[in-house]
């Protein structure tokens, strides 16, 4: 009974988080249009905040996919990558308009796919063309992806662990080179991109003239990753997700209980890999192509560890941790490629750089020596974080004292040996990722009702 409560609680909790932040993604992409040249130019359609929001809502809905088979039903797969690319291709290849299928598929005289999903109903530029159209391309892309894992499901999930992950990681690779294989060009255009196909921007509503009246453009995908994550949430939250969650466990005691391993893991499979695929077809929009070399292992890697990151087992952690390394990786991070060269010592960007990185210094090593200690972690790693943090501010008093005004060891490439430290970091001090298992409507109601014994005591 306590715990029906709580899911209540926290399903309520996050329909309104949800709500609150579909809201304000409408503000923060519109208040450009509000404001006119006075937005600043964090805020502007072009700017990485963007960038980072809409790449970020289609690499969540990924993680997510990813934690339902990897965290709550306890099957590694590493076929994540492949099943993005089935969805992308299934909704490049139905959705490129037909007077664009010559130019797109020149080198194959047109394409063997003689219709086009938004023309069958109006073409991109109406309403029930573009909405019609694309949400139906976007769904058939999740049930190939959903076909395919049926299909590949019934070998390999006889496998676990370890060559369950090197089976779907070869289903992957293979799917990757099948898909650019010349005689399937008029298909999937060989080894060229798809381009052409309606992406995020054709939801932003225009006038007469053709200009922006309204943005919906970072709005729609976000809407979409937030549907999706809440019928996976459900799912878990159901007998289903019980039962995945049993096999995680012990797939022993869970058969003696009466759950069927073969049906439950092929669900749990199928499902993961629809929700891919419709990841995978949000990517094509967000890119504005379909081209299978991206579609690598290492995008496969980058979803594992932001499932690592945010915590096996964990929703929120997988949200929390998808926007954080995006944000990193594509943004935060971007001046460490650049050289930074001040005027003056005493130039006030300078000045801005010493103080900000004392901050982010102090405050990070207070903040992982604070976890360890509260956490009773080893004296060693306290250590190891309080030498790293002296050294660090060592380097910036000399480089304060000695009045240099080149930041050194800043270059192209930089910036990805900051973000593998860091990464490092966080694995290390949090090992079983930001949230654990745990989602973050449990961890705020655990502190409420703690404060709430303290304040009766």
């Amino acid at each position: 009974m306590l715990q029906e409560k709580k899911s209540k609680k926290g399903a309520v909790a996050g329909l309104i988080l949800a709500a609150a932040l579909l809201v304000l993604v409408v503000l923060l992409e519109n208040l450009g249009l509000l404001m006119g040249d006075a937005v600043p130019a964090v805020l502007k359609p072009t700017s990485q905040l963007f960038v980072v929001l809409k790449k970020g809502a289609v690499y969540s809905l990924v993680a997510v996919s990813m934690n339902l088979l990897n965290g709550f039903t306890g099957l590694f797969s590493l076929g994540q990558a492949g099943f993005m690319l089935l969805g992308a291709y299934t909704y490049a290849i139905l959705t490129v308009p037909m007077s664009a299928k010559d130019t797109v598929y020149y080198l194959y005289g047109g394409s063997a796919v003689n219709f086009s999903l938004p023309d069958l109903f109006g073409g991109v530029d109406s309403p029930s063309g573009l909405l019609l159209g694309v949400v139906l391309a976007i769904l058939l892309g999740g049930c190939v992806a959903a076909f395919f894992a049926f299909l590949i499901g019934l070998p390999v999930l006889r496998l676990k662990s370890d060559y369950l992950a090197i089976a779907t990681l070869g289903f992957a690779e293979i799917i990757r080179a099948i898909f650019q294989w010349q005689p399937l060009g008029p298909v999937t255009n060989g080894a060229n991109m798809i381009t052409q196909i309606p992406t995020f921007n054709n939801f932003n509503l225009t006038d007469a003239n053709g200009a922006v009246v309204f943005r919906l453009s970072t709005f729609f995908p976000f809407l979409v990753a937030i549907l999706c994550i809440i019928v996976i949430v459900m799912l878990i939250n159901s007998s289903y997700g019980r039962a995945f969650k049993a096999i995680r466990e012990d797939e022993i005691a869970a058969e003696a209980m009466g759950i069927n391993l073969a049906k439950h893991k092929m669900l749990s499979f199928c499902i993961s890999s629809f929700f891919a695929g419709v990841g995978g077809a949000l990517f094509a929009m967000f890119v504005n192509n379909a081209q299978a070399k991206v579609y690598t292992s290492t995008m496969t890697y980058e979803i594992l560890l932001i499932v690592v990151i945010g915590g096996i087992g964990s929703i929120s952690g997988s949200c929390i941790a998808t926007f954080l390394y995006v944000a990193c990786s594509e943004w935060w991070l971007r001046f460490l490629d650049n050289t930074m060269q001040f005027s003056s010592p005493a130039d006030s960007g300078r000045i801005t750089f010493i103080a900000v990185f004392a901050v982010v210094v102090l405050a990070g090593a207070a903040l992982l020596i604070w976890r360890e200690r509260r956490h009773k972690g080893a004296l060693w790693k306290q250590g190891v974080v309080a030498l790293l943090a002296l050294a660090l501010l060592g380097w910036l008093a000399w480089f304060t004292l000695t009045g240099q005004t080149k930041v050194p060891l800043l270059r192209t490439g930089f910036r990805m040996v900051v973000f593998s430290v860091i990464i490092m970091i966080v694995v290390l001090f949090f090992r079983r990722g930001m949230l654990g298992d745990k989602e973050l409507s449990d961890i705020l109601f655990a502190r409420r009702k703690a404060a709430g014994k303290e304040a009766a005591q």
